[in-house]
């Protein structure tokens, strides 16, 4: 009757702690221990831990973690079998770390392995010290029928705690996602005698690459594109904070240099080893055409010559961001476009370039240039559609395997601007 009703309780509950509990005391309890304790397996470290054991305070329950290759709670996990072991010192399986650490000493025990109905190993038991003796046949036939309930019991329960971590990431994911997409442009200023599109194509639900454009009075049209080593999360954070940085240094009145030197400089704090940011900001003078910027890694940058009908391709003229601290990059010459009437400057994350079919061959840069020479009197968003559609067809059926970014600059060949 007693396992009756420790089963009842343990289908009553989804809890694990609540379910560790109650196995731990009714394996003390029913087979006359002194002290019991329910390892749970983690399959992907393959290890044993505890969370819930009689006599382990909270700071050894932490502590207590171990991989499954020797000893006898491993080898009941490895072999699937009860263990009973009536003088544990003289076993040489028996391993003391515990004994030591608390102070406790073990005479005898017990090792229950927990399996669940699909034969899968979720943990295992260990009765300690059977009071008056050891444990006989009749208390293992007992621990067994106690192991299978609560295998099944703990199974449910960590299957269901696994479901709300997930929900849980999943909410949390979605919420990362609706801040990142408020950082995109949603009103793309068009400069009189401009125009500028912008696309952003995430590969996941949040991406690693950022966009922006906008308008400082007195000093121009800012322009902002950058690209994080990776995609996902990590990434999202780190654009999402340059992309911060520097509306506030352009709000400021600091120059694109002086930006992107203080930028690099708390990049290289903040990104683990190994990360960095390809970046490009610019200035659009209007009255001048011209478009001065600093490329920290982000590249080729593609202008179209209205005037010839050719393109050509520029390399980056600075370090990613976040590599080098204390970069001399004050000692950098900016770069320069000047836009005649006609011409369009674009420049794109590497998403597109390196973007490949099924056969594992990139779209390219000759392929991106020829497009948006064939694009020649087409509007800035007509011409990144006409990119956008191709780099699509050419990895069809595959979806985006990185993340794409692009920003296009038409000046209008009309010599009279619109107002």
């Amino acid at each position: 009757m007693r396992v009756l009703e420790v089963a009842r309780r343990l289908g009553g509950t989804s809890d694990v702690e609540e379910i560790l509990g109650l196995v731990i005391d009714a394996l003390r309890d029913l087979l006359g221990a002194e002290r019991a304790t329910v390892f749970q397996y983690d399959a992907a470290a393959h290890e044993l831990y505890t969370r819930v054991a009689h006599g382990l305070d909270d700071s050894a329950r932490r502590e207590f973690r171990f991989r499954v290759e020797r000893g006898l709670a491993s080898e009941c996990c490895l072999t699937r079998r009860l263990i009973n072991v009536p003088d544990c010192y003289a076993d040489p399986r028996f391993t003391p770390e515990v004994d030591r650490r608390t102070g406790y000493r073990t005479r005898n025990l017990l090792c229950i392995p927990l399996v669940a109905t699909d034969g899968s190993i979720v943990g295992v038991g260990q009765v300690l010290n059977k009071k008056g003796g050891t444990f006989s046949k009749a208390d293992e036939f007992l621990a067994e029928a106690l192991g299978m309930q609560a295998a099944v019991a703990l199974q449910r329960a960590m299957l269901f705690e696994a479901k709300l971590r997930q929900e849980k990431l999943d909410a949390d994911v979605a919420l990362a996602q609706r801040m990142q997409e408020a950082t995109w442009p949603t009103h793309v200023p068009q400069p009189a005698g401009y125009e500028i599109a912008v696309h952003l194509q995430p590969a996941e639900e949040t991406g690693g690459d950022a966009c922006d454009v906008f308008d400082v009075p007195g000093f121009g049209t800012i322009l902002f594109i950058a690209d994080a080593t990776g995609h996902g999360l990590g990434p999202a954070l780190s654009v999402t904070q340059a992309r911060a940085m520097v509306r506030v240094a352009m709000r400021c009145g600091v120059g694109i240099e002086q930006a992107v030197r203080h930028i690099n400089a708390q990049l290289c704090e903040d990104l683990p080893p190994g990360r960095f940011i390809t970046a490009f900001l610019g200035r659009l003078d209007v009255e001048a055409g011209r478009v001065e910027f600093h490329s920290a890694g982000q590249g080729p940058l593609l202008h179209y010559h209205a005037a010839t009908g050719a393109a050509d391709l520029r390399e980056a003229n600075g370090l990613p961001l976040g590599i080098l601290d204390h970069a001399d990059v004050e000692g950098v010459e900016l770069g320069e476009a000047v836009l005649a009437p006609g011409d369009v400057y674009a420049v794109l994350s590497d998403g597109f370039f390196e973007a490949v079919d099924a056969a594992g061959r990139p779209f390219g840069n000759e392929a991106i240039v020829r497009i948006i020479c064939e694009s020649q009197g087409c509007r800035a968003e007509e011409i990144l559609r006409n990119v956008v559609s191709a780099v699509n067809s050419h990895c069809a059926p595959r979806s985006a395997e990185d993340d794409r970014t692009a920003l296009v600059i038409r000046r209008r060949p009309e010599e009279v601007r619109a107002d």
